[in-house]
């Protein structure tokens, strides 16, 4: 599987997630990004041995976009400290089924998972195990009953993006988790990881890595 390399230096390396590939080896043991980077750097490089790479982040598996992962254990732990520190933006694509009542608006919810699901849930309301949920999204373009739309997310909970926008009638297209009734063709969901940005852990500089908007057919404004 070829891999779009965004970025790379001695200490990072960006490249795009393609829709359906795992961020990390799961239980289904299908190739994953981890492993694709792995193998171009080792390639490229001709390392005889075992190749370092630090996993910084996750994309769900039915999304796609940029992913940034570290070359060195130093970069790595700066890397995850601008994580867990909140120093690390993020920025996606979403395409949904129904058209958002407002142009530009913050969602706050509180998202919980029912016992025995592997779904998530968002309410109004703040209760004892939910977790407050936020993210920014602004409309860029509209279809007769679609949405291209940017969103920031503030915090980073779990189906976050997609239950939020599904919670106000908005679902993704192609997610059937989350309230659509159609699949995608390849089993994707309109939703792609189209930016990131940080400070380089070594050079300090602000760092913006971007991907453009995906071209398959079912990322188009009309109905699919």
């Amino acid at each position: 599987m070829a891999l779009t390399i965004l970025f790379e230096d001695n200490h990072l390396i960006a490249a795009i997630k393609p829709a359906g590939v795992p961020s990390q080896k799961d239980e289904s043991g299908d190739i994953c990004m981890d492993d694709l980077v792995k193998l171009y750097l080792k390639e490229k490089y001709q390392k005889p041995g075992a190749v370092y790479l630090g996993l910084l982040h996750r994309i769900d598996r039915p999304v796609g976009g940029v992913m940034i992962f570290a070359r060195t254990s130093k970069a790595a732990a700066r890397m995850s400290a601008q994580f867990q520190q909140k120093g690390v933006k993020k920025t996606y694509y979403a395409l949904t089924e129904g058209i958002p009542k407002e142009t530009e608006r913050t969602l706050v919810h509180h998202l919980y998972k029912p016992s025995g699901k592997n779904i998530v849930k968002a309410s109004p309301v703040e209760f004892p195990g939910a977790k407050r949920s936020e993210l920014n999204y602004k409309i860029l373009k509209t279809g007769s009953n679609t949405a291209l739309l940017e969103v920031d997310p503030i915090t980073g909970r779990q189906h976050q993006i997609r239950v939020q926008l599904a919670s106000i009638g908005c679902p993704i297209r192609g997610d059937i988790k989350y309230g659509r009734t159609k699949p995608n063709p390849d089993k994707s969901i309109c939703l792609f990881a189209k930016a990131i940005e940080f400070e380089h852990p070594v050079t300090l500089e602000k760092t913006k890595i971007e991907a453009e908007l995906p071209q398959d057919p079912w990322w188009s404004l009309g109905s699919i």
